[in-house]
């Protein structure tokens, strides 16, 4: 019994707390994205006036990072209202931390240039939390859409792996479209002082995130590929016990 009640304990500090870092994250961006139209409105059209002066195309991307943040940070919680998704709440905590991290410290504090492989960090710490969120969704579909019928695997984890792979490559539809559209530097297309590259160093970013993707992706999906199957080994083994 009071194992039961300290796992309701721990359960409730974890919600207590993500709800706390969401509160800070959705401020931060908020606050952001405010100063960020100030500056937008008063910082120089194209050429800068100073030395590693922010010009409007700078405030673009650095506003928009900001206005998506605050829409996809709702994005568990409507998911779980509207599919009845249960999303760890420990799950939920690390999306928020990453949603800081990319946007907040990756954007606003410039840490994509100030930090060497910032980019890369994150973009590992997205694939293997998305690859372990493609599980989740697995085990969601079969328990509630296919009774009865047990996945091997193999399926689960090949899912699990397109699932990461494909959230990182609508990530950079979406960097390219912006990059077209608005004139920002989401692909790093161009250095920090304007610089435009040219052959393969102007895919380097991009081919270097989705790689990168991959591989943690591949990561998180092995390491649940080889729990599940010792757990399904150890189904089968107790079935044949209980058979004999």
């Amino acid at each position: 019994m009071k194992i039961i009640k300290d796992e309701n304990f721990k359960k409730k500090l974890t919600a207590k707390r993500k709800t706390r870092i969401f509160k800070i994250v959705f401020a931060l961006l908020a606050i952001s994205a405010i100063f960020s139209i100030y500056n937008f409105i008063n910082s120089p059209a194209s050429i800068p006036n100073k030395e590693y002066e922010m010009v409007k195309s700078d405030y673009v991307l650095r506003i928009l990072q900001c206005i998506v943040g605050m829409i996809v940070i709702f994005l568990p919680s409507q998911f779980e209202r509207k599919f009845g998704l249960d999303i760890p709440d420990t799950m939920e905590i690390m999306y928020f931390i990453f949603l800081f991290c990319a946007i907040y410290l990756g954007e606003v504090k410039d840490f994509y240039y100030k930090i060497p492989h910032w980019d890369t960090i994150l973009h590992a710490f997205s694939a293997t939390m998305l690859g372990s969120l493609g599980f989740i969704l697995v085990q969601f579909f079969n328990s509630n859409q296919i009774k009865g019928t047990q996945l091997s695997p193999f399926f689960v984890s090949l899912f699990a792996f397109c699932f990461a792979v494909t959230c990182g490559a609508i990530w950079e539809i979406y960097e390219y479209l912006a990059d077209y559209i608005l004139g920002t530097n989401m692909q790093k297309f161009m250095t920090a002082n304007g610089t435009i590259l040219t052959g393969h160093n102007a895919l380097m970013d991009t081919m270097k995130d989705i790689i990168v993707d991959v591989i943690g992706a591949l990561f998180i999906v092995s390491l649940g590929y080889i729990h599940l199957k010792g757990l399904s080994k150890k189904n089968n083994d107790k079935k044949e016990c209980d058979y004999n």
